[in-house]
């Protein structure tokens, strides 16, 4: 297919710039919108890339979450800020930020003693308004004092197919000031930071400094931050480069003394409204820069602040391998190290592309323009779908995710991911774990080769010569032991992601190189959870609610038949027999909808007894990960095994049809009971207000006036005693898994409701709307929102055949983001005609298939 620029269509589209795209959709104006008052309590929207460290964006204007050491700290909010001072006013002299949220000054760690690390005693200005609009966000300052209306645009890199100008540690703070008056003013633009990559310690102040190897370096129009390794400590050294494109004068020393000193001269300075230069920076321990200007009435000036970092190596190493050999021989002078003993740790991929901080800050100097106009580009095209404001927000919201420390990237190009992070030190649950990430829909579409590199940690690295897979990769990514049990959600559910990124790849040389070990993986399931080819995974089977299911359940057997499906259609094109696999998957799909099928939702039948694993009541000692107190065994002889659902309603219940949807896989399960299956989670699970809900598990993911969709109930009244353990959770991830498999199925409004209730808990007050958590910060599962788009559309594009498909639930006439491995732009419906117009790339289309009602 030709392809066509969208230029024009998107301005036409997209009736302003990218930071106030509107979509075209009405709903309520609380989606998608502007945050202001309490709802910039919490916003921190994330700049970086990926795995190459963060900071973040606040809804005032501040920068927090610093975290550029290959760990997340989030609540490491170094002494960093922009000022404005307006000449020839009395009270012309502001942070440019908007007031400080209430929360910060008490609460927080480290705010006993009175925030004395912090710039809070620092006058702002009176209001701030919040939009984003992946991957830039735009902070709009306002004060009665100072007649400047104030705009920050902060953005990093972004572009869908371009894996590396998408993977740079950049962020961008854009400051434009428009002069309200009738006449000309005087002002001056400065930026301040103290060197915050110095390393840190904490007591209970809140931290100190090593006094070793820290020093201010000079830069074009800017200043380095930077910290030098000790000679035993090589992921020490790390450089923060804060530059302009513009011409300033630079500070690189503040006024030294004991106690507040620095900073009352520092706000003296900036108050002065006169640039300050100095040199020198021997000793110095923080710097700043300074731009005068003036504006006519009515004239706007916009100021480029371009942030860069340089952490070469890391101290992060996970997974069964083995312990460190050798001597860092780090000289500190120098800053180089053994590369034989720091390979033996994570290091970062643009640490292979970039030789050093200066490297990285001329790059991001030079092409400054070009990686906004892709940024813009994407944004643009996101932005111009015709989806409802709700969706939109869920899925843009979500790609931050990428942007966080929970994704890593190595050197040699493959990534590598925790589930979530930590407030500090490191990130939640290692190694890319596999059921987790089953649900995460972004990266397979918009960096298709990052996802196949997944693939190819788990089956070529992760996996034994007897097809058994750990299901939490080690880093650096290698071959490692296999002394903890499989998850068979994860496994299996690999089978049908290498499907998925086969179709999507068209690269069937790359599904070639991975058969065998994807066909060891397959006989190893079923070998393991059914040796008897029941059909269905009936032997204690691990999985992504950290426990062992016992017998056959929907959940897990669902993803079994699907997994199946997917061998069965990958050995048809690789030109191997699929006989045995059609009569397995017959067998099981038999076994599910009569055995498992309730008469509205598909359960689990818990069995423990006649198994060849032993019960649990038999050998307590070697019970998996489950404890066995006295208490508990008098509650496994009544009722079975602990962590079990039973009759329970699974939001997960039926997880294989919506994981066989989004990889592209035909229908396998009687599509009446699933839509069965799909309505009753809404009916029994679904809540606008969980104040009556009992929840002793982990409540902060959504309790008291939330709404949510409860993991699992029990409309029979049969709940075991003691449920699988995050059983009265909420999960955004598999809200959003539920969400989208309803709009498949044409439950459009109650996909859309739960979608509601999972934003609304993320409207800036009480959480961030840019960090969906569950075990952790910025969780990954949270990116099944990306699957919203299909749910709707029902658009994916197949590489093999050059298929494009749609099956619209938003009518004859719309227009939705896609992307695929050579290229993206909007595609959809108009009069019932589908069209596709590519933003950017090429994207063949031989044919066609509208699958609509």
């Amino acid at each position: 297919m030709k392809t066509v620029q969208l230029y024009l269509l998107l301005a036409l589209t997209c009736l302003v710039e990218s930071c106030n795209t509107l979509s075209p959709v009405k709903e309520e104006a609380e989606f998608n919108s502007v945050y202001k008052g309490e709802r910039l309590n919490r916003v921190a929207f994330p700049m970086g890339g990926i795995g190459a460290g963060m900071i973040c964006l606040e809804g005032t204007g501040a920068i927090s979450h610093v975290s550029v050491r290959h760990q997340p700290d989030v609540f490491h909010e170094p002494f960093m800020f922009g000022a404005l001072a307006v000449k020839g006013l009395s009270s012309g002299t502001k942070v440019l930020e908007g007031p400080v949220p209430e929360r910060k000054y008490f609460g927080d760690p480290y705010t006993g003693n009175g925030s004395s690390n912090s710039s809070y005693g620092f006058p702002r200005f009176e209001e701030a308004q919040f939009l984003a609009r992946f991957p830039f966000a735009k902070v709009t300052l306002r004060d009665n004092d100072i007649p400047v209306d104030v705009e920050i645009r902060g953005w990093s890199p972004f572009h869908p197919t371009q894996e590396d100008l998408s993977s740079l540690p950049l962020a961008a703070l854009e400051y434009t000031f428009t002069n309200m008056t009738d006449s000309t003013l005087e002002m001056v633009f400065s930026y301040h930071a103290q060197n915050f990559m110095r390393i840190q310690n904490k007591n209970q102040w809140g931290s100190y400094y090593e006094n070793q190897g820290h020093s201010i370096q000079k830069t074009k129009n800017g200043f380095i931050l930077s910290q030098s390794c000790l000679p035993d400590k090589p992921h020490y050294k790390g450089d923060f480069s804060i530059s302009t494109l513009e011409e300033a004068t630079m500070d690189y020393r503040w006024f030294r003394g004991g106690w507040y000193d620095a900073r009352t001269m520092l706000w003296n300075d900036i108050e002065n409204a006169i640039p300050v230069s100095d040199t020198a920076s021997t000793g110095s321990e923080n710097a700043s820069l300074y731009i005068p200007f003036s504006l006519a009435a009515g004239d706007s000036k916009t100021i480029h602040l371009l942030m860069s970092w340089y952490v070469p190596h890391s101290d992060q190493r996970f997974g069964g391998i083995s312990p460190v050999a050798g001597s860092p021989a780090c000289d500190p002078d120098t800053d180089c190290c053994s590369a034989e003993y720091t390979s033996q740790f994570y290091e970062p991929w643009y640490s292979g592309r970039f030789k050093g901080i200066n490297e990285i800050a001329e790059y991001w100097r030079s092409n400054y323009s070009d990686l906004f106009d892709k940024a813009e580009l994407f944004s643009r095209t996101l932005f111009a779908s015709d989806l409802p404001p709700v969706v939109l927000e869920a899925v843009s919201a979500n790609l931050g995710i990428l942007k966080s420390p929970t994704v890593l990237r190595q050197k040699n190009g493959a990534i590598w991911a925790f589930e979530g992070c930590f407030d500090e030190g490191g990130g939640c649950c290692h190694g890319s774990c596999t059921h987790v990430w089953n649900y995460a829909q972004a990266i397979p579409h918009l960096f298709p080769r990052l996802e196949r590199s997944l693939r190819e940690t788990e089956f070529l690295q992760s996996q034994d010569e007897n097809g058994h897979q750990n299901f939490r990769s080690a880093l650096p990514i290698q071959y490692t032991d296999h002394g903890f049990h499989a998850a068979a959600d994860g496994q299996l559910g690999g089978m049908m992601k290498a499907y998925r990124d086969w179709r999507i790849s068209g690269d069937v040389q790359w599904l070639r190189m991975l058969w065998p070990k994807i066909k060891s993986s397959y006989e190893f399931c079923s070998l393991s959870w059914d040796p008897d080819k029941k059909g269905v995974l009936v032997e204690p089977h691990h999985n992504t609610y950290d426990i062992e299911f016992w017998g056959p359940d929907g959940m897990c057997s669902s993803i079994y038949l699907g997994a199946t499906l997917a061998m069965m259609e990958m050995a048809e094109a690789l030109g191997e027999d699929i006989t045995s696999f059609q009569s397995i998957l017959n067998n099981r799909i038999l076994y599910m909808e009569d055995n498992l099928y309730n008469g509205e939702y598909f359960i689990q039948e818990t069995t423990w007894k006649g198994l060849r694993t032993p019960p649990p009541d038999e050998h307590l000692e070697a019970n998996w990960n489950i404890n066995y107190s006295e208490e508990a065994f008098g509650i496994l002889q009544r009722e079975g095994p602990k962590y079990q659902y039973g009759n329970g309603c699974l939001a997960d219940g039926i997880i294989g049809a919506w994981f066989n949807a989004v990889c592209g896989l035909p229908e396998f399960l009687d599509r009446e009971k699933v839509h069965s299956h799909l309505n009753s989670i809404h009916r029994y699970n679904f809540r606008k207000d969980l104040s009556d809900h009992v929840n002793p598990q982990r409540p902060g993911f959504g309790a008291g006036k939330d709404g949510g969709l409860l993991l699992c109930t029990w409309p029979g009244g049969d709940q075991p005693s003691l449920p699988f353990v995050y059983s009265n959770e909420v999960w955004t991830g598999i809200e959003y898994q539920v969400a989208s498999h309803l709009m498949m199925h044409g439950e459009v409004e109650k996909g859309l409701e739960i979608v509601r209730e999972v934003r609304r808990r993320y409207d800036g007050t009480v959480r961030n709307p840019f960090n969906e958590y569950e075990c952790g910060h910025w969780y990954a599962r949270a990116m099944s929102s990306y699957a919203l788009m299909q749910g709707l559309t029902g658009l994916f594009y197949d590489a093999v055949d050059k298929t494009l498909y749609i099956n619209s639930q938003l009518g004859d006439d719309f227009q939705s983001f896609i992307s695929t491995e050579t290229g993206y732009g909007l595609a959809g419906l108009r009069n019932g005609e589908p069209f596709l117009e590519v933003a950017f790339g090429n994207i063949e289309v031989k044919r066609f298939e509208n699958r609509t009602d």
